[in-house]
């Protein structure tokens, strides 16, 4: 029995919309989800407390900066990740391939696996399947990541394929590697860029080892939106309806709704965190910048929709004076609306496939947008 598991409790009859459950050792998790992400073992602005109270139940944590700084090592001896952040949620970690393949001046790839420098130091590193098993089990998170090679945007057809070979060569090194499999679950990773057929030579090869959960890696990153759906439509019919789909570093409102469409189940992305940093507010009528000079003297809250403690209790013009001074209770507030609403737009969308309606859900997303899509 994998210590993760995913039962499909609804489908949408006219889309591929799911309604499901992600059994975790850390709880159960409705899906599909957004899952907020804690690079460094802290969703960057806000507390445990407060993620929790705002509905997060998972979150996603970086296996490449935990490597590089705590370490693993000293995450083990405070307990795991989940005791040393004091999260009591579920966890999920990355292996630390996009970050090590993103160094792409500073790394190496062989089969064995990839030496970088470590961009904090310059210090000689070496990541391996066998080394991001060692270190995830280290770390203890309820999910696990096979490490993979990561695409790059754009890339040829020839380069493509080898490289999601070698992905399917470390998938299986990853699962004999890992230990923890009562307490623990290894997710694989699907990539072949943008090219159709590779993108299901892949999933084909990445599901026949067996896998509890399967992500689809190598998207968002340059593509043209509608690729990035074409592959989607092409990917997902070939994974297994009675598993998780998690559809990696994607975070915008108009995508979630689109790759729910499409059959995903589990999202993740730094940009409602970021852009809230930079004064950004995602809402139901599409971004508002709040830093903007026209909000100085607007006292009503960044989202008449939205009952987030910062739209509960504070105006537009209340929280970019914050932004403007420089104050941090400015850039919590943002952050906080930012992932309250994702999380909340997931929970509708959740609620709208379990009524048989997501379609007009959907066209009424897009309607509220008014033409200026996030």
């Amino acid at each position: 029995m994998a210590a993760v598991t995913y039962k499909l409790i609804k489908q949408c009859p006219r889309t591929g919309a799911r309604l499901g459950k992600l059994i975790t050792p850390h709880g159960e998790i409705d899906t599909p989800v957004f899952m907020p992400v804690g690079t460094q073992a802290s969703v960057k602005g806000i507390s445990p407390e407060e993620l929790e109270a705002l509905g997060a139940k998972i979150i996603l944590s970086n296996t490449y900066h935990l490597f590089l700084r705590p370490g693993h090592e000293l995450v083990a001896e405070a307990g795991g990740l989940h005791k040393f952040m004091n999260w009591n949620g579920s966890i999920l970690t990355d292996s630390g391939g996009f970050q090590v393949f993103s160094l792409s001046d500073l790394r190496k790839i062989t089969e064995e696996g990839v030496a970088f420098r470590s961009h904090l130091d310059g210090a000689k590193l070496f990541l391996s399947p066998e080394k991001a098993m060692e270190i995830e089990n280290a770390l203890g998170a309820d999910i696990m990541m096979a490490f993979d090679e990561c695409t790059p945007y754009p890339s040829t057809y020839d380069y493509t394929k080898r490289s999601l070979e070698r992905t399917t060569r470390w998938a299986e090194r990853c699962l004999k590697a890992h230990k923890n499999t009562e307490k623990q679950s290894l997710f694989g990773i699907v990539q072949g860029g943008t090219f159709a057929d590779l993108r299901k030579k892949s999933a084909r090869e990445i599901v026949s080892l067996d896998f509890p959960g399967y992500a689809i890696g190598g998207l968002s990153v340059g593509e043209a939106t509608q690729t990035m759906y074409d592959m989607l439509e092409e990917t997902v019919p070939e994974l297994p309806e009675n598993k998780a789909r998690y559809l990696m570093g994607v975070g915008r409102p108009d995508n979630l709704v689109e790759g729910v469409m499409r059959g995903i189940d589990m999202f993740d992305c730094v940009l409602p965190t970021r852009i809230g940093r930079n004064g950004t507010a995602l809402t139901s009528r599409g971004r508002v910048i709040v830093r903007d000079a026209k909000y100085a003297h607007d006292f009503s809250p960044i989202d008449p929709e939205c009952n987030c403690p910062a739209c509960r209790n504070h105006s537009k013009a209340y929280i970019r004076h914050l932004l403007k001074a420089g104050e941090m209770y400015g850039l919590r507030l943002m952050t906080i609306h930012n992932l309250y609403y994702l999380v909340h737009l997931m929970g509708d969308i959740r609620k709208a496939i379990a009524e048989d309606r997501f379609p007009e859900f959907r066209e009424e997303f897009y309607e509220k947008l008014a033409g200026n899509r996030c």
